[in-house]
C-alpha cells in the first residue's frame, strides 16, 4: 500500500497548478530546462510540405516542433 499523499499546490512560477507530495514539493529550478522563448504561430504550408515534415517526425522520432526548429536553425546558421 502506498501511503504517499498528494495535494494540489500553486507553484511560485506563473501561478501554475502542480501536484505536491507531502514530503518535498515544488522546487525552484526543477523540471525541464528551457531552450528558448515559446511563441505560438500559425503556419500555412502545402500538403506536400506538411507530409515531408510529418515523415521526418516519424522517421526520426521527433516532434513537429523539433523538426521545424531544426529546419530554421539550419537555415539561419548559414
Amino acid at each position: 500500500m502506498n501511503n504517499n499523499k498528494i495535494k494540489v499546490g500553486v507553484s511560485n512560477k506563473e501561478g501554475q497548478l502542480g501536484f505536491v507530495f507531502t514530503k518535498g514539493g515544488l522546487r525552484e529550478g526543477s523540471g525541464r530546462k528551457s531552450i528558448g522563448v515559446t511563441k505560438k504561430v500559425s503556419l500555412t504550408l502545402t500538403e506536400g510540405i506538411w507530409g515531408k515534415i510529418e515523415q521526418q517526425c516519424k522517421d526520426n522520432e521527433l516532434s513537429r516542433s523539433e523538426v521545424i526548429r531544426n529546419i530554421l536553425e539550419s537555415f539561419y546558421s548559414n
